[in-house]
């Protein structure tokens, strides 16, 4: 096998939005009359919107909101605070980076609707990544392999020829079950480690030589 794209994953493992993410859950849901955790912001990381909007509306009281008002909020509150700026997770644009100029295609695979993505987005050096895979433009989000096939498709590699570069259980899920190669780089939960899977506390150790490395 030969490295032919990097398939990255956005929130968690491209850019910190998670904090933003819980900040933003806590404040909505506990001001809507809900009991809401930084816990129960973890048990969500990495879950698609429409899966998250129905945990949601399970622990707000009846008829306190709708789920379309309910999801339209939350992302429209976490879309400005990623607009306003972004931090981005240690070595993760510097691989990419070097990924570009080393001519290995780079794909952004994000449960994140297409809005959101367009935000984090504007704090990078545009033509990082060759394809982008909005959550709000596939059938079926993360743990599906849907996302990443149709990456993989769009950039016309074999998926058994990538490698995913993943935060979350569902999403190296996904990945896996898409046929890549997964490099998992945990922040608020536990991944274990299993065969064609590397599991990292950090990407700054990562070059591209690295990742062609784990395909041979």
């Amino acid at each position: 096998m030969t490295l032919q794209a990097v398939l990255w994953d956005m929130d968690g493992t491209l850019v910190d939005s998670e904090p933003v993410w819980a900040r933003v859950q806590i404040d909505l849901l506990t001001g809507l009359g809900a009991t809401w955790t930084l816990e129960d912001c973890v048990g969500l990381v990495g879950s698609d919107l429409g899966d998250a909007v129905k945990v949601w509306m399970s622990r707000i009281p009846e008829g306190a909101i709708e789920a379309d008002e309910l999801a339209d909020r939350m992302y429209g509150e976490v879309v400005r605070s990623l607009k306003e700026g972004v931090v981005f997770r240690p070595g993760a644009v510097e691989l990419l980076q070097a990924l570009t100029a080393d001519g290995i295609p780079c794909a952004l695979v994000s449960a994140s609707y297409r809005v959101m993505i367009d935000a984090v987005m504007s704090h990078l050096p545009p033509d990082l990544f060759d394809v982008i895979v909005a959550g709000d433009e596939v059938q079926h989000g993360k743990p599906h392999p849907e996302p990443y096939l149709t990456a993989a498709r769009e950039l016309d590699v074999d998926p058994a020829d990538c490698i995913v570069v993943e935060d979350s259980p569902g999403g190296t899920a996904s990945g896996t079950a898409a046929g890549a190669f997964v490099v998992a780089v945990p922040q608020w939960v536990t991944i274990a480690e299993a065969p064609r899977r590397l599991v990292l506390t950090s990407l700054e150790s990562l070059t591209p030589d690295a990742l062609r490395d784990l395909l041979r």
